[in-house]
């Protein structure tokens, strides 16, 4: 199915916003995570069903100032 991830385009074949994650190799509880512009807890995320044309926000902490 197609799925908007951070802006772009991506054909996965992941049922759940977990699995999506491990498909696009992105790792770590400490992931923010937003599916349809709802914040989705890292341990809600094998909950979260996934649906064609779903949009999906992955946030990293970044160092700086």
């Amino acid at each position: 199915m197609k799925v908007i991830v951070n802006g772009e385009a991506w054909e996965v074949a992941a049922a759940s916003l977990a699995e999506l994650l491990t498909e696009l190799d992105w790792r770590g509880d400490w992931l923010a995570t937003a599916h349809n512009g709802q914040v989705v807890p890292a341990g809600e995320r094998a909950h979260c069903r996934m649906a064609e044309g779903d949009r999906v926000e992955i946030l990293s902490p970044m160092k700086g100032g």
